[in-house]
């Protein structure tokens, strides 16, 4: 066992999206990993790696017995993380208040579309619906298109899992201090409000037009954009600085004093036209020659399979195959305890005796 979360035992109340992902990370990260699942109730996408690390006990939360357990359980453990609609766990008996009763150092974590409170807490939703509430949504349409949905990973992954990890983290350092718990209200409206800050920053300065596809990091930027090859593969460009806009120039060998004006929003239309027909004119791969490794702040657009082939990801170890699935290795790197996965994920009820006599027996 490894990992800088070692010693660390947190409880995850079985669920989708955000909450089996910040298990995840938790469970790379070291931490004794016990998954509640509902007797009965299948775990969606059992053999995904989202799943990986945990150990599986089923309980009926709706039989007193279960219920008992779960709490025995709870009382030994650093933290919970649960993913139900605000009132759910007060409803099983299994809320904040028994359970820090009965542990009063118990971090827990409480991850929600619409957050703890609000008139939209009870309202069903997924990530979609609260990346469109607080903007992020909108900042990504393009040529007056309906915007895109970026898979889930604004709202339910990087505003919602990591948000909720963050919380657990610090709580559980501030824990180890005072000895005392805490719940935390991890909303993913919150969390994806919060990664929008810089664009908060850049509209209130005059950076940022309310227009999506007209700025630097929305597509608007010829030389922040990605590009058809002549293989119809892509590539990606992402040339800021003057420095490195030079470096593109130069390689691509444009003369054009037009692509001179970088920064003029009125030129980025007929620039990104020249570019478009310019990288047209070769393959992806005789583009990731010239340009690869470069100053240029290139990559080609890879999917998930070619990817895992890439030799710098193959170099890092990005990507490990377990149980014969390609997968992301964890991260980040630690130097000293390093993150491992811990195993496949578990089906339920898998580790029953396994978790009650290792979280249980000195409670006996």
């Amino acid at each position: 066992m490894s990992g800088p979360l070692q010693g660390f035992r947190i409880i995850e109340m079985a669920a989708i999206g955000p909450v089996p992902f910040c298990g995840m990370m938790l469970s790379d990260m070291g931490a004794d990993m016990v998954r509640i699942d509902r007797k009965g109730s299948p775990v969606m996408h059992p053999d995904n790696p989202v799943n990986r690390g945990r150990r599986s006990i089923a309980l009926d939360l709706k039989q007193p017995n279960d219920i008992d357990t779960a709490l025995q359980l709870i009382s030994q453990a650093d933290a919970l993380i649960e993913g139900f609609r605000p009132g759910v766990m007060e409803r099983l008996g299994l809320g904040p208040t028994p359970c820090m009763d009965q542990n009063p150092r118990l971090v827990y974590g409480r991850m929600t579309g619409w957050g703890q409170t609000g008139p939209l807490a009870q309202a069903a939703g997924h990530d979609i619906n609260y990346i469109a509430l607080t903007g992020a949504l909108h900042a990504m349409s393009r040529d007056g298109q309906p915007p895109s949905p970026p898979l889930n990973l604004i709202g339910d992954y990087g505003g919602g899992a990591m948000l909720l990890a963050t919380g657990v983290l610090a709580a559980l350092l501030e824990s180890s201090r005072s000895g005392m718990g805490q719940v935390i209200d991890a909303a993913m409206t919150d969390g994806s409000a919060i990664l929008m800050s810089l664009f908060h920053g850049l509209q209130a300065d005059g950076s940022w037009r309310a227009e999506p596809g007209t700025n630097m990091l929305d597509g608007g930027a010829h030389f922040y954009n990605s590009y058809t090859c002549a293989d119809g593969k892509f590539i990606s460009i992402g040339p800021i600085e003057p420095q490195f806009y030079a470096a593109l120039l130069q390689r691509c060998e444009i003369d054009d004093p037009a692509f001179q004006a970088q920064m003029d929003t009125a030129q980025w239309p007929a620039l990104k036209q020249k570019l478009t027909a310019l990288f047209k004119t070769r393959s992806r791969d005789e583009w990731c020659a010239l340009l690869e490794g470069s100053d240029v702040c290139f990559a080609p657009v890879l999917d998930t399979h070619e990817a895992a082939r890439h030799p710098h990801n193959k170099a890092r170890q990005t990507f490990v195959t377990r149980d014969s699935i390609t997968q992301a290795a964890p991260a980040p790197r630690f130097s000293r305890t390093p993150a491992t996965i811990k195993g496949p994920p578990p089906a339920p009820d898998q580790q029953r005796n396994a978790i009650l006599r290792d979280w249980l027996s000195d409670t006996n």
